[in-house]
Parts: C-alpha cells; structure tokens; sequence
C-alpha cells in the first residue's frame, strides 16, 4: 500500500463516523419513524435483516438493512444464492419500494458509524456459499480484503448487477490499487446520480 493511501485511511475513517452519524440522523428523522412500523406489518416480522458479511481481512460481520422480502424467504436460500427473478417474487410491495429507492440500505450507516464499513469500498461478499468469488479476490494483491467493505464500490458501478465473480473481483483489486480520496469521491457522486438516474455503469 502506497504511503498516500496510509495516510488517507485514517482520514477516510473520519470522514465516514461523522458522515454516518449525520445520514443516521437525517435518514432517521426523514424515513425511519415510518419505514420500521410499515415493514414491520408488511413482512408480519421483524422490520430488519441481518446477514452474515465478510469484511475487512476477511473478519465475518453482520450486514443490517431492511427487510425487502417475506419473512420466509431466507428460510430457504439467503439473497445472495437467490436469482434475480426468485427475489423479486419473494419481495413484498413495501420491500420493492426499498430496493428500488435503496432505502432498505440506510441501516447500513450503523455498519459504517461502528467500523465494519465505509461509505465507499468492495461491496461485502456472503460470508457464507461465495467460495469462488473469496478465491478470485485472494488471488489479486491487493485484494478486497485489504480494506473496509463498502457502502457503494467501483465494482458495482461498473458492472450493473452483473453477477460475474470474475469481473467483481477484478474491479475491487483495481479500487484497492487505485484508493484515494479523489477516486472515492468520484465513486460517491457517481452512486448519487446513478441512484437518481443520471448515470450509468461504463
């Protein structure tokens, strides 16, 4: 790792407690107080999901969102074995909405207030039936590994849910290599426009 990219860590660790403690705020005060009750009536359960992530040197954490599916669907695959078309059907009405606006993700800043995450970096593998995509990112140096699991990444920009492990383990080593505060800056604003429409992976 590049001495630029040591000293840039600490502070990007900064920025990434005081951005998720004003998104908490603001996302709690604009969104929480109606998304948890309607969830929680909807799935006819508990408003969140939890799920097993691996995280920075691969240390397996859990990843918080809100539920966007019925409450037994993970009953029998969790979301990351499920095809595109399986998640849909097993999303409810109020969880489409989530996924769609990616509201069901704001939890996540709880993820990033607490350490486990940051605003930008690889997306989080499943800690659990991704061996092939774990042995794909272990073979580059460096590797996704290396850093902080990500809110938004490169790798998801670029590859429009593509599910290719091959292609998502070669962008994160490339976000490792190239980390800095201008490259993730540049990613952020990226997810914002891609997020309202304004842009598209490339």
């Amino acid at each position: 790792m590049r001495t630029s990219q040591k000293i840039y860590l600490p502070f990007k660790r900064f920025l990434g407690i005081l951005g998720s403690l004003i998104g908490i705020t603001l996302s709690a005060a604009l969104f929480w107080w109606w998304i948890i009750p309607v969830n929680a009536i909807v799935t006819k359960g508990h408003p969140f999901f939890l799920h097993e992530r691996l995280g920075k040197n691969k240390k397996v954490f859990h990843v918080i969102k809100f539920r966007s599916m019925k409450m037994n669907a993970n009953a029998y695959l969790s979301p990351s074995d499920m095809s595109a078309s399986i998640q849909h059907a097993m999303e409810t009405k109020f969880g489409s909405f989530l996924r769609k606006s990616s509201l069901d993700e704001t939890p996540q800043l709880l993820n990033v207030f607490i350490g486990q995450m940051a605003f930008i970096g690889p997306r989080p593998g499943a800690a659990k039936n991704e061996e092939e995509l774990i042995e794909l990112r272990e073979s580059y140096t460096p590797n996704a590994y290396d850093v902080r699991p990500g809110l938004s990444g490169y790798a998801q920009m670029k590859m429009n849910r593509d599910p290719d492990p091959a292609k998502k383990a070669l962008y994160d080593h490339e976000y490792v290599a190239k980390l800095s505060f201008w490259f993730d800056f540049k990613i952020f604003w990226w997810t914002i426009f891609k997020i309202f429409g304004l842009a598209k992976g490339r």
